[in-house]
């Protein structure tokens, strides 16, 4: 893989990482690094990150919207509620990831978004680490990108103590790229200018 921006045909440099694969570069141009700040899509990225754990973004971006379908919009209300036999019935689809204890740490997760969103808000909760502010962060190579930082240990260390699972800081870390918390377009990317301008009034709350 490129290491620095490339031109594509259509005119525009990107980060390398998504390639030239249309649904990949659809993602890198419209979602990722865009400042989330609804709760619920907080809690299914996050969610999604953890089922990444040991795979790549694009083979959980692929089956987005099956686990969409199944994990019924991923609306923590309803997860909350799954048994043994919703349990069983994910774990025998071939459409998501079939891992029993990133199905069983999704509901757990459910539970405990419930908690903090009924106490401060699950979003407030999360951009509070960053005073509702994205960080803005220039690099021009891969290489410049690192995999966790003190923050994502920090928020890391958080929410597992709050009983959350696979939030490690790496995955915390990719976590906040995507969601925006973190701008980590290279600085050469078209889509870099564009994110740090939809960041730049911070949390609304």
């Amino acid at each position: 893989m490129e290491r620095t921006a490339i031109l594509h045909d259509d005119g525009k440099w990107r980060c390398p990482w998504p390639g030239t694969d249309p649904f990949y570069v659809a993602y890198h141009d419209q979602e990722w690094g865009v400042p989330e700040y609804d709760g619920r899509a907080l809690y299914e990225k996050l969610i999604l990150d953890g089922f990444q754990a040991g795979l790549s973004w694009i083979t959980i971006l692929r089956k987005r919207e099956r686990f969409r379908e199944v994990f019924d919009g991923f609306e923590p209300g309803r997860i909350v509620h799954y048994g043994p036999e919703k349990v069983a019935a994910l774990m025998a689809d071939p459409g998501i990831i079939r891992n029993k204890a990133k199905v069983e740490g999704t509901i757990i997760g459910a539970r405990l978004w419930l908690e903090i969103e009924e106490k401060q808000g699950f979003s407030r909760y999360l951009w509070n680490f960053l005073d509702g502010k994205p960080i803005q962060n220039t690099p021009r190579a891969i290489g410049d990108v690192p995999a966790e930082t003190p923050l994502s240990q920090t928020i890391s260390k958080d929410l597992k103590a709050r009983g959350f699972k696979f939030v490690g800081p790496t995955i915390v870390y990719a976590f906040m790229q995507a969601v925006g918390m973190a701008n980590d377009h290279l600085v050469d990317c078209f889509r870099h200018a564009e994110c740090a301008e939809l960041g730049r009034k911070g949390h609304p709350g």
